[in-house]
């Protein structure tokens, strides 16, 4: 069993599509681009929203900048909460803790927003850590978000070597296996999130999860 876990948020313990491609298409809509498929916009759940603005529609720095603006107007109020927890996580989370393991949410969502959705879902009280990004752009990178929820579990007193056996990341993107890789971390995919078919196994994931019951498995054995 690992000492310790960190978690993505969106495609990992919560189910964030609609909120956030709703978000996308408000922001899109103010540069006049109509995109009436949300499927089109599953592309922008896992990366930060400045470098999917940039390579998916060719914004400039100073457009995604703005398009980021806009994206928050919609989420902060209503996005947001176009969300919903995936049946057995709580649980899941509840038999960690119950197990001494130190748990934490790594996500480059802003970390503000991550709170208020685990407060709003009443799952905060299973992290002993929550990191996030910052409004301004800062530590939107995976590997930086990691590294940030490793000094404050205080992780980074591990040696190196020892650190695969002690934690996991846990995620539905390549990205978060990129920050498992770039801390010498166990990197555990799920692909009941939001990574188009074969990315994980591309990426290298140690573990793939097909459903939260196998994590859950995987996790507490």
């Amino acid at each position: 069993m690992f000492q310790y876990c960190l978690f993505d948020l969106d495609g990992t313990l919560t189910d964030s599509q609609e909120g956030i491609t709703k978000s996308v298409q408000y922001a899109l809509k103010a540069f006049g681009i109509e995109e009436p498929d949300l499927k089109k916009l599953t592309p922008f759940l896992g990366p930060p929203l400045q470098n999917s603005f940039m390579e998916i529609y060719g914004f400039s720095q100073e457009d995604a900048a703005k398009a980021i603006a806009l994206y928050r107007e919609r989420f902060a109020p209503i996005g947001i909460f176009e969300n919903s927890v995936y049946p057995g996580i709580p649980d899941m989370l509840e038999k960690l803790k119950e197990k001494g393991v130190l748990l934490a949410v790594a996500s480059s969502k802003p970390e503000c927003y991550v709170r208020q959705i685990l407060a709003h879902f009443d799952v905060e009280k299973y992290f002993d850590v929550v990191v996030g990004s910052e409004l301004d752009g800062r530590r939107s990178q995976k590997e930086e978000v990691v590294e940030e929820a490793l000094k404050r579990l205080e992780i980074l007193t591990i040696s190196v070597d020892k650190r695969k056996a002690a934690c996991a990341m846990i995620g539905d993107r390549k990205f978060d296996l990129q920050g498992a890789k770039a801390h010498f971390l166990t990197g555990v995919g799920v692909s009941y999130g939001y990574a188009p078919a074969g990315e994980l196994e591309e990426e290298g994931a140690d573990y793939i999860a097909g459903t939260v019951g196998e994590l859950a498995q995987y996790l507490e054995a």
